[in-house]
This record gives C-alpha cells, structure tokens and sequence, in this order.
C-alpha cells in the first residue's frame, strides 16, 4: 500500500509532472530558546495560510500540510515507557508506514535490521496518537500508520554531525532494501530521522495538522523554531509522502530545469567520491527515486551536500545561485566564488522561495529573479517570522524592530547557536573567502577566446555546397525566411503565429528531427522571464569538458574548466577545441566521433551506427578524452548523416547510463543546425556547444545577394547574436535563466515519435502523441541524401521550395490552399450557401487527406439517436459558447466588433483579447439597450495593456492572463 499514491501514466497525465504552489513560512527565536509558544505560533502560520493551500470535492481533504520542530525532548521522556540517552545521542525516525500488518511489520523488521547493522541500538518504537475525525472521506483509505522509532547512537560516531551522517546512509539503505523486498518506497515513507528535527505532516489542511497531531498540543512540546508549509498541487495529485515539509525545506515554486538536474545528478554517480561518506556512498543511490515532485527531488539533493561537508548555506548557494554573470556590481570576490561552484553543479532554476534547516540554522532564500514572495519581520523579543506574506501573526507594531522581504538570489539565515540573524552579505562574503577561489580560477580556467587561433576549414565550392544543403534538408524558405533576416538584423524574423501544415509525423516530406520536438513553457503559477528586461538575470556562458567531484571537498582548486561565453562556436573556435590539448598542457584531451555511416547500408544502417558511435563515445572517455566532438563534416555521397539530434541525446544518455557523461563534454559539430529551435533541442538534449559549419559556408554563399555590403566576419557574428538572443527567448519561457541548468533539461514533448525510440534515446521524455521511430527517422534522412547525391533534374541545380511557411507548388501540405482561400473568398461575396457549402467540403477533406491530428479521428456514431425531446434546445447551448482572446490590435476593429455582435446576438460571450476596448462600445445604445459591441469578457494580461478602471468595472468576466506560448 501506498499512501496516496499518485495514478499511473495515462492519456496526458505523468505522474513525474509533480509540481505544485504553495505557503511557506517558519517562526524562530534567535537565541535558541526552546518555548512551546514556537509551536504553536507556527501552527498559527499554518493556518494564516490556508488560503495559499487546496481543497478538492472533499472539503475536508487538503492537498498537505506540515510543521517541522527540534526534537521535543522534554516531552518524548515525559511519554516514552523506556529511557532515552541524553539529548544529541538518540534520533527520532518519524515514519509512515502500511496499514496491512505484516508489511507493516517487514518495513519495521528491515529498518531495525539496518539501524543495528550500523552499530545504533534500537531504543523503541511509539505509536504516533492522531485523531482522523476531521479527516475527508476521500483522505481516509489512504492514511497511514504513524509510527516513531527512536534510535540511540553508536559508540563509533564522533559527534552529532557523524550521527547526522550514519542516519542518513541507514535510512537510504533501508528505503533501498525495502525497495528490493519489492515495497513502494512511498508505502515505508520517512518524513524525518534525525538527531535534531522531527517532522509531522500528512494529506491535511492547514488547520487539521493540529487536530490529527495530539502531540502539538501538549505543553511540553517546545522547540526554538517551527518550520512550515501548506500545499496547493497546481498540476498534481496531493498524497501524503509529498506533503512538506520535506527532511530539510518546504518550497513554494517550481523546479523548471528538474529533469536535466535529474539527469546530472544521476550521471555523477560513478565519478563522485567523497572523503567524508567514503565508501558508504555506493548506498545512497538511488539518490533522487523516480516519482517524486520537484521539491522533494530538491530536498535529496541539499541533502546529500550537507550530508557530503557543505555548510546549509553553502549548499543553497550551489543549488539556487544568484545572478552573477551578468551583474557587474556584484564584488569580485563572491562573482569568483559562484563562476568556481557553476562547474560544480547547473542551477536548480525556476521560481522560487526555500526555506531550509538542519535543526541548528534556519532561513530561507529566493531565486535568481525573485519570482515568489518572501516577507519577514524581528521583534523586540528575539522572534523571527518569515511567511509567504505579511499578518501570518498577530504581532503589536511597536514590537516589530525590521519588517523587509527577501529581494531576488539573497538569504536570510538564522544561527541559533550563535543567537543572531547572518546578514546576506556577511553570509556571502564570508563564503566567498574562505577559499581562494580566483586564484583557483586563473590557475585552472581556460577561456576559449583567449586561446591560440587556428585555422578554419576553408567554405566548399557551390556545387559541393548545395549537395550538402540538401543532404540535411535545407530549403529555399530556410535562407530566405531564417537566415538571411538573422544576417541582416542580427535578430530572428518576425512571423504570425498559426501553422496549417501537418504535423512532422503526418506530412509526407522528409521532416527535421527537431521538428517532433515541441517546446515547453512557463504557465499557471510559473511566470516566464523578459529575457530583454531582466538581461543581467540571464547567461549563455557555457561550461565544456568534465565535471569535477561535486563532493570533492579536498580537491577544490584543481579542475580544469573550458569556458565559452556563448554555446555557438565558429569554425575557428571548433579548431581551438579540437587541439586544446597542446595549449592546455594536457589538461583537456579532444575526441571527433564521426555521426555518419555508409550510405550502402540505407536506412537499416543507422541503428548499428548509433550503437557503434555511442560504444565509441564510452570507450573514448575510459581512454580519458575529456572533451568529444560529434561530427557529421564527413558527409556526403558515400556516406549519409545520422541526425545530429538524435546521436547526441543517443551519446548523452548512453553515458548517463554508464556514470560516465560528467567524465566529459560534448561538442556538436553539424550541418543540420540552422534555426535557433535546431540549437535549443541539441542543447536540451545535452551539447554543450554546437558549431554549425554548413550554416556559416551558407551565409559566406549568400553574402554577394544580400542588399548590403557585409563582410563575412560580420555577418557570422550578426547570425551568432540572432541565435542567441533566440536561444534566451526559448529559455526565458520556460523560467530558464541560464544555458547551463538549460542543458540537458530537455524542456520538450515529442509529437508523432514512438514511445520506445524516445524512451530508449530521448530517456525522459514525454511522448503525447505517438507515431514513427528509428526505422523511418532513417528513411527521411536516406530521402535527403538521395535528393543531395540521387539523379532527381529537379534538385540538381536548386534547392527544395520548401513550403511550410506559404503555400508552394511541389511544397508541404496545407489546410489553407489558394483553392480553398478563393472558394471562400467566392461564398463571402456571392453571399451563397452553396459556394459556402463547397468551401467547408474542400477544407473537412483534411480528414481524408490527413493534414491534422484530428483528422485521424472518426465519429463513433450511435446505432439509436437520443430522442430530440432530452436534447438541451440550442438557444440554451449557444450561451455557453465564447470566443478565444484575441486582442484588438491582433485582429482588427471590423473583426473585434463582429466577434462580440454574434456572441452577444446568441446570447454567449466574446472576449476582448489583451489590449482594451473603446470605452464607446461599453456605452448603451440611444433607447437604453445594451451596446451590441461591448464584449463581455475582458482579459487582463501581464502588460495590461489597454486596462482601466472603466474597461473592469464594464466586465460580466475578469480572465487574468497568466503566460502564452
């Protein structure tokens, strides 16, 4: 049994997707002094939080709650029928178990098992009193039995922060062997097992956490500070492991780059060593179990810093750095100590405010841009209460010494035993000297830029330059949509939204693979960034080579790093990368894998090649080459390209699998990056830098066309400025800042793939809509190479038309043809039902000719039609009926004003769009009756524009806007 378990994968639902939106808060005294009012303030923040929570149907049932405190010992002597040492030498395992008793009695069996195995006794266990009356119906069947095992230290465990250690390694062997014995690791859940804090949580509301925990009550429950949280499951199902606090934080945000931090962390588990965990560590994994929401994903990963030698603080500053890269007021000090820990670990990256304790310190701190709400106050009286917002308590004014909030990547941290608040600069400043981390940087950072320059390979002659085009699907729409615009603005180009050509998976063209992939963006509560506005939060600076041991606390100073400041690398840059070895001493050793195979093969080729290129890639890090160069430069009529995409996730999770990707970096060198989607999907899927060469030997080709004088080296720079300024654009959806914690984040859904490709070379990501595999992602490119090197007249001279973005003969598909246009154009001004009937027969062929995802679909048609007398009458329907947002500006007046006339004619409603209304249209007509024009529903976006008080007060419906794609 679990408890709650969330559903399994169906239709669109992952159950991996866990995020959620919540309270925060915690109440502390600053001088350590334990008082049960502590507890019960934090109870009442609880509660003063309920609003940020969720109930579902059940009003009853929340989506959890939780509060974490210093271990009570006063009051567990007071109840507990055996002895407990003195306080530090005996641990609290506050724990969920099965509510079947025998396996209820096997996880307790194999957690005493490990406890003594590692040289604890084994105290007693207590049954945990909890009260469910006020517990909903829906809650009940999935409660478990709350249990408490206390467990003394052993005699070989120096201190308490030892102690702290071998808890951690048995709970992580226990939750492993129970695994093994074949348990859920939800149905043997531990919230807490500590010599200092213990947690009590649950599937609750706010206010049901003190009637379900007798224990909060009691008089002799003190504690000097009280962490806790209150959770609304934006997009999730509640359950009661994922209620927090966690072991170590309660969040309220959301973890964008989650699956890549994922994957990183999975990937050090061969490399990483640690001097304090020794060979314990080989225990510990898997360190972050699938299934698990983002923040407690999180939670695994401070807590293995911590538990690893970090300081709380230290490890927060790692996982949620502030921006650094771009800020040139930040002291150099502390910018040297975050560029040193940026080779250490990508960024935890998204919204969000943490707070965090050990049961000694306690704080909290916000991401990079400020993105949740964080506010606290100091009494007079030592008390400090941080909270989602201010009023949590009910504090006098003339007791409060400093009200403030938390500002965007700062800290606020309590010490206990020290009894004060550590300023966020103190914090930071002391961190960023307690090591000598710019001299660790000018003796181990190597900046590409500053290396000797080499030789570039020179551009191909035309005709071998347009056989290479085609070989990797370049169209005439390409360079004349894509690229020349990125060449003569140093910006992408403009276009409407809207695509009427079907998707990759249903066009009959060879498709790029890139083009399965859809990316993702910020929605709901996760608002994505202006990467124009809020540049200094943003970096491209990119990281190539081998990670160093994030837990190699004595080796600090002595990894070499290779830094780019943007992942796009000229072919000159390339070079420098290929023989770095020479100019680094012997630091960095390159490798080039060829991405390519022999075209006699055909399509049955490129699976035995995958697997070649990728046992080549494993064998060139155990040779100790550190960096790897994919390249497909070889291509051409003998041999055919794998996909760059597909090769490097292939290469990237095939080393993950084998603990070896962190052992080196990966350069992309192809012909099939053109597009800044082309760059964000070789990033997302592990490329460190790309070096699109054919694109730059096109842009050489193109120069004496454009309509002004442009020498090449301009011209490549423009085109590299465009792709990034696109690149930050694909990330600031996403909440994204950085290209480092964007890499190898995989931030897309695969459209029209089959599950067991992606599963086996794109391993993560979500499939929505299956379709095609290896076998026929081969067979497009083996068309492309026939179309370069085949005897088609038709592309011997020129390059395919292309037609995604308009209408082409020989081109893609489309709904919207210049047949069906003038059909329509021909029905509007006959004012002709049967020209209209012919248009709309014309445009519903698309099911026949399978242009849509929706054409696929057939009506099941009932052999008996409901009688008509139960069908609702139309004229009632009709009111539910609204219009999609469209703003004013987008469509135009003409079109606006029809819209909300026919809504308002059948009774429905349109809506305004972002961007306002004329206030004459909220004004009635002469004989009183309401202005058909005014539409009902009025949108307030992020930009408000258009908003005042006179287009609100003239809403039926407010819609607030939250983020588009």
């Amino acid at each position: 049994m679990s408890h709650g378990r969330l559903p399994a994968q169906q239709g669109l639902y992952q159950p991996r997707h866990e995020h959620d939106n919540c309270g925060v808060g915690f109440v502390a005294d600053i001088k350590g002094r334990k008082k049960h009012e502590i507890v019960t303030q934090g109870l009442g923040i609880l509660c003063r939080l309920a609003h940020r929570g969720a109930v579902g149907a059940d009003p009853r049932a929340g989506d959890g709650a939780g509060i974490l405190t210093q271990i009570p010992d006063e009051f567990f002597r007071a109840v507990l029928p055996f002895e407990l040492p003195a306080p530090g030498e005996y641990a609290v395992a506050q724990l969920f178990l099965p509510r079947d008793e025998k396996a209820r009695a096997l996880c307790e069996r194999t957690i005493e098992e490990q406890v003594r195995a590692d040289g604890h006794a084994v105290l007693g266990w207590r049954d945990v009193p909890v009260d469910n009356r006020d517990l909903g119906e829906s809650v009940l069947p999935s409660e478990p039995v709350s249990r408490q095992l206390f467990v003394g230290r052993a005699d070989s465990c120096t201190d308490q922060d030892h102690f702290e250690r071998r808890l951690y390694i048995v709970r992580k062997r226990a939750e492993n062997a129970m695994a093994e014995c074949g348990h859920d690791r939800t149905s043997c859940y531990f919230a807490s097992f500590s010599s200092r804090t213990v947690n009590y949580k649950g599937m609750l509301m706010g206010e049901q956490v003190t009637s379900y925990y007798p224990d909060l009550h009691d008089e002799r429950y003190v504690s000097a500070l009280a962490l806790v949280h209150q959770r609304f499951s934006t997009n999730t199902f509640p359950t009661w492991d994922l209620a927090q606090p966690f072991r170590m934080i309660c969040h309220n945000g959301e973890i964008n780059t989650l699956r890549g931090n994922v994957n990183w962390m999975a990937a050090r588990r061969h490399t990483m060593k640690s001097k304090i965990l020794g060979e314990d560590l080989d225990d510990i994994w898997p360190l972050i179990p699938e299934g698990q929401s983002d923040s407690a994903c999180f939670d695994n990963a401070l807590e293995l810093l911590v538990m690893g030698g970090y300081s709380l603080a230290h490890a927060m500053m790692i996982l949620i750095p502030e921006a650094w890269s771009g800020n040139r007021l930040m002291d150099e000090e502390r910018r040297a100590f975050y560029e040193y820990h940026a080779a250490l670990m990508e960024p935890w990256d998204g919204p969000a405010a943490v707070a965090f304790t050990d049961g000694r310190q306690i704080g909290a701190t916000l991401d990079r841009n400020g993105l949740r709400p964080a506010r606290y106050l100091v009494t007079r009286d030592g008390l400090v209460v941080m909270a989602s917002e201010m009023g949590v308590l009910e504090i006098p004014e003339e007791q409060i010494v400093r009200k403030w909030r938390l500002q965007p990547g700062k800290m606020l941290l309590l010490d206990l035993e020290q009894g004060r608040i550590i300023d966020d600069a103190e914090l930071k400043c002391d961190l960023a000297r307690s090591h000598p981390y710019q001299e660790w940087l000018d003796r181990t950072q190597i900046l590409l830029d500053e290396l000797p320059a080499d030789v570039a390979p020179m551009a191909p002659a035309e005709d071998v330059l347009l056989d290479a085009q085609q070989a990797f699907g370049y169209t005439q729409e390409d360079i004349k949509f894509l690229l020349t615009p990125m060449v003569l603005t140093g910006q992408e180009a403009i276009g409407s939204m809207g695509a009427d050509n079907p998707p990759s998976v249903l066009s009959n063209r060879p498709k790029h693979l890139s083009s399965y992939f859809k990316q993702k963006f910020a929605q709901v509560t996760n608002p994505p960034i202006d990467p124009i506005r809020e540049e200094l939060v943003m970096s491209l600076v990119s990281l190539i080579g081998p990670r160093p041991n994030l837990l190699g606390l004595d080796e600090a100073g002595t990894h070499w790093r290779l830094e780019v400041a943007q992942p796009v690398l000229t072919n000159a840059d390339l070079e420098r990368i290929r023989h770095i070895e020479d100019s680094s001493g012997g630091a960095f050793r390159t490798r080039t894998l060829q991405m390519v195979y022999p075209a006699a093969e055909g399509a049955a080729g490129m699976g035995p090649a995958l697997e070649r290129l990728c046992s080549e890639a494993e064998q060139a890090v155990l040779d100790d080459y550190n960096i790897l160069i994919l390249s497909d430069r070889k291509s051409n009529a003998d041999f055919i390209a794998i996909p760059a995409l597909l090769a490097t996730s292939a290469v990237h999770h095939h080393l993950i699998r084998k603990g070896l990707r962190t052992s080196s970096g990966l350069v992309v060198e192809t012909g099939a990056a053109l597009e800044v989607h082309h760059f964000a999907t070789l990033a997302g899927y592990g490329a460190e830098a790309i070096n699109p060469y054919l694109a730059f030997d096109t842009i050489e080709n193109l120069l004496p066309t454009l309509p002004e004088e442009i020498g090449f080296e301009e011209a490549q720079a423009r085109y590299i400025k465009a792709l990034g300024k696109g690149l930050m654009k694909v990330m600031s959806k996403m909440g994204i800042s950085t290209y480092q914690s964007y890499c190898g984040a995989q931030i897309f859904d695969a459209i029209g793939l089959a599950k067991e490709f992606v599963d086996r070379h794109f391993a993560g990501t979500d499939t929505v809509v299956e379709g095609v595999g290896l076998k026929e992602v081969a067979e497009e490119a083996v068309r492309w190479h026939h179309q370069a090197y085949g005897n088609d007249l038709v592309y011997r001279n020129q390059l395919d038309v292309g037609g995604d973005y308009a209408w082409r003969l020989r081109g893609e598909e489309h709904v919207w043809t210049p047949e069906t246009v003038a059909r329509l154009q021909h029905a509007v001004r006959s004012n002709s039902w049967e020209n209209y009937e012919e248009f709309a027969r014309h445009i519903n062929e698309q099911n026949e000719r399978l242009l849509t995802l929706r054409g696929l679909l057939e009506f099941d048609w009932a052999e008996q039609p409901v009688p008509l007398e139960e069908v609702e009458p139309a004229s009632e329907i009709v009111k539910r009926f609204a219009t999609g947002a469209m703003s004013f500006g987008s469509i135009s007046y003409e079109a606006h004003s029809t819209l909300a006339r026919a809504m308002n004619a059948i009774g429905g409603k349109s809506n305004t769009g972002e961007g306002g209304e004329e206030a004459e249209r909220f004004n009635p007509l002469p004989d009183g009756s309401p202005n058909p024009e005014r539409s009902a529903i009025k949108q307030v976006a992020s930009g408000r524009f258009g908003v005042t008080t006179e287009y609100l007060v003239n809403a039926d419906d407010i819609q607030i806007k939250m983020a588009q794609g």
